[in-house]
This record gives structure tokens, sequence and C-alpha cells, in this order.
């Protein structure tokens, strides 16, 4: 029966591809009693381990605490795309960070894929790491803005070359008759298994000292010249603490509650599809994603299934028969896939602030945060990692390019911000149709 629900979300991992699919995610222990250490990260996503894990390269003792498993929210949740760039348009900003801030955010958004690139390689992570990816055109408009995207990354000096896909060629990608065009990057962009990408460094930082302890739900933070993290059976203590709970953290912090927004989206998979439907459909086994505020975003994985997600919501509700709903948005797309069922289907939330663009800062001195990735988390938290763990370290210059970027309160306070937002959505959403 149709009908809007909020997520279910419980302390294991949800019932999805990449859960059913992961390697051993280390069954990490419960904090019980006081633990003493130089920095506490909060959040056990793509931030908070990352983060664990430069710190822990960096020689400092690390403690992370995670409420539910290693890689449970929208980290272990995602589309598993490997896309560069960070935020929307970081011209927007050009007043506050000047135009050498600029190109730093548009060199750390190459940064960031190489980041993926070379950690793999390094701690010989299994998670089906592949490049390539397309963006596609649904209208003409699109294609402009693809024109556009081009040239902007020359000016900039993007090192990757992109090939500007007409109606034909874009088929030698992704076999539909929806497109018009696209924009394909070969080597700077591709797909990933995020849950064993995050899995994996989460291991790397083990071995080299971090301590990671899982369901242990942070109830209350004590600042000070030491920061105190209370959970029900413990308690750190810290000379520094790292906030990236994102989308997950609650009211824990109001402050950064105010300034990010979860939203839902939802994914679903399908039955293996064989390997001549499989290459039918993706021939290049491609990501590719639309460039629609409400976006759908697809890719084959290594099994021969198509991944195909999308459905954003602003509202934080997702519909009761969602997996339908997707199915259906699928079929617009793949019309072939009539007679193919759904194995897996899941939704997550992701955190959106008003400008679109990553928040990093300091609530105090030795107090650092990190979220609201807007939906394009995979790559970017990884660099946001890394200049976050560069200024504990005393070089705070990229980091500082961030803190500039102002980031506004959603305005409606606690209980009407999120219908605010959601109907202020609406015009982006409309825009879609045009």
């Amino acid at each position: 029966m149709f009908g809007l629900k909020f997520p279910e979300n419980n302390r294991e991992h949800t019932d999805s591809y990449y859960a059913a699919t992961s390697m051993d995610g280390g069954d990490y222990p419960v904090l019980q009693g006081e633990v003493d250490t130089d920095i506490v990260i909060l959040g056990g996503g793509f931030s908070g381990v990352n983060t664990a894990l430069e710190l822990s390269e960096r020689g400092y003792s690390v403690v992370l605490l995670e409420a539910n498993r290693i890689a449970w929210g929208a980290t272990g949740r995602n589309g598993g795309q490997v896309i560069g760039g960070i935020g929307h348009d970081a011209t927007q900003f050009r007043k506050s960070i000047g135009d050498d801030g600029v190109q730093a955010v548009h060199d750390m958004g190459i940064e960031c894929v190489e980041i993926i690139r070379e950690r793999v390689g390094k701690y010989d992570i299994d998670c089906d790491l592949r490049w390539g990816y397309c963006d596609v055109a649904l209208k003409r408009r699109h294609l402009s803005w693809l024109e556009n995207t081009i040239r902007e990354q020359e000016s900039l000096a993007y090192p990757h070359q992109l090939q500007l896909l007409d109606q034909d060629s874009i088929k030698e990608f992704v076999g539909s008759d929806a497109y018009l065009g696209g924009l394909y990057n070969a080597t700077g962009a591709g797909h990933v298994h995020p849950m064993n990408l995050c899995l994996g460094e989460a291991k790397a930082a083990v071995s080299l000292g971090a301590q990671i302890f899982e369901q242990s739900s942070v109830v209350s933070i004590q600042q000070g010249g030491r920061v105190k993290l209370f959970t029900d059976s413990g308690c750190v203590n810290a000379a520094r603490v790292v906030l990236c709970g994102n989308a997950y953290m609650g009211e824990l912090v109001p402050q950064l509650a105010q300034q990010m927004l979860p939203a839902s989206t939802c994914i679903v998979v399908t039955e293996p599809l064989g390997e001549v439907l499989a290459s039918k459909i993706m021939p290049a086994d491609v990501a590719a994603c639309d460039p629609r505020t409400a976006l759908d975003y697809f890719r084959m994985t290594p099994d021969r299934r198509l991944l195909f997600g999308g459905l954003s919501n602003y509202t934080g509700l997702v519909p009761n028969n969602y997996s339908q709903v997707m199915r259906r948005k699928m079929l617009k797309i793949f019309p072939e896939l009539e007679s193919v069922s759904i194995d897996f289907a899941w939704d997550g939330q992701m955190g959106i602030g008003i400008n679109r663009m990553p928040q990093l800062g300091k609530l105090a001195d030795n107090v650092y945060f990190m979220q609201a990735y807007a939906g394009h988390g995979v790559a970017p938290t990884h660099i946001m990692a890394r200049i976050t763990a560069e200024a504990i370290s005393g070089n705070a210059d990229r980091f500082n390019v961030f803190a500039k970027i102002g980031h506004k309160s959603f305005p409606g306070g606690r209980y009407f911000r999120r219908p605010g937002f959601a109907v202020g959505m609406l015009y982006y959403k409309a825009l879609d149709y045009l």
C-alpha cells in the first residue's frame, strides 16, 4: 500500500547487496570503561575511518566510536560511484576563499579520487574498484551543461581526458534509448563496493594501532581542555575530537544539526542478468548518473547485477513501496529488464547543507567536524579526512579554505526545517521537467 515512512534502521547492517557480499568486518568490541587517547573520532563511515587512518599513519593514538557497525550509514548504502569534484560549484564562494581557494578546492576534487586509487593499492583492499564513468543527458540543456563542464575542467587543468558523446556514441557505454548523449571519463572516475572499501580502510587503521569500538553510541560530549565522549558503558578521554556522524548524528550536537538536513535515497539490485543481457545494457561497465535534482544513478556489479538508485526525498521519508517505485524507474531506462526480479532493496540517509558544499570546521580549538556531502561523498570524504589530519598535525592551510566557507542553518527550527526545505526543493525538481 502506498504511503510514506521514515527509513528503518537497526544496529546491524541493513539487508543490502553490499552487506550480503561484504568482507569480514572485524567484529570490533563494545567500549567498556575509560580509555585515554590523543584523538577520538565519532562515526565509523568514510569520514571517520579515513580520519583514523590518516592520523594513525602520522603516529597519533586514535580511538573511533561507532554507534552501530563500521560502514553502517551512508557509507555502506550509497551507489558506489567514485566521482571527483567537491560540492556544487566552488566559484560561488570566491568572495570568501578567493581565486586561490577556488583552485585549491578544484585540485582537492582531483586528489580525493587519487587517495582511493592509492589506498586500495597500498593496503591491498578487495573492493571491486573499477574505472569508467558517464554523465548522461536526458535533454538538450543537459548536453549544453556537459559542454560547459568540459570547458571549465580544461580551464582548471583537469588531468583526465573527457569525451563528449552524442546520441549514437552514448550507446557504446549505456545501452538505452533514453539518453541524447553524455560525457565519458575513462580514468578519473569509476565505481567501487563502498562497504568493502571502508571495511578495508578500517582494517588498515587498526593495523597501524587505531582502536575501533562498535555498538558504542555516544550519549554526551564534555568539552574542555580534554574532551570526554560518554557511551552507556564507557568513556573516551582525548586531547581532540573529530565529529563525523553526518546524517546519523541526530541532535547530539545541535549546532551541527541545524546546518545539515538528512535526506533519503533508495537503491535496488536485480538478480544476476547473465553476460549477454548485462553487456547489452551496460556494454562498457561504467557507472552512470543523470544531472537532474531527482536523479537516477546506476552501474553493474561484478556478478552482473544492475544496481539502480535514486528517489531522493528531502522530507527524510521513503515510500512504503519504494522497491516497486524504483523498479518502474529502472524499466523506463531499461525496458528489457521487465522479466528480471529484484533481489535487494534498501534505503538510507545522506546529509545535505543549504549550499550543497561539504561542511568542515572547528567548534572549539580541539573539536573538529565534517559533514553534509549532499549525496556525493565517496571520494570527497577522503580528502576531508586528509586535510583534517593535516590541520591536527600543524598544517591548516587547506583546512582553512573550507573553514572560510559560510554555512547557514536551515530555517524553521528542529520541527519545520525539513518540510520547509522539501517545499523549496520542489522548485528545482520542477526544473527537471523543462
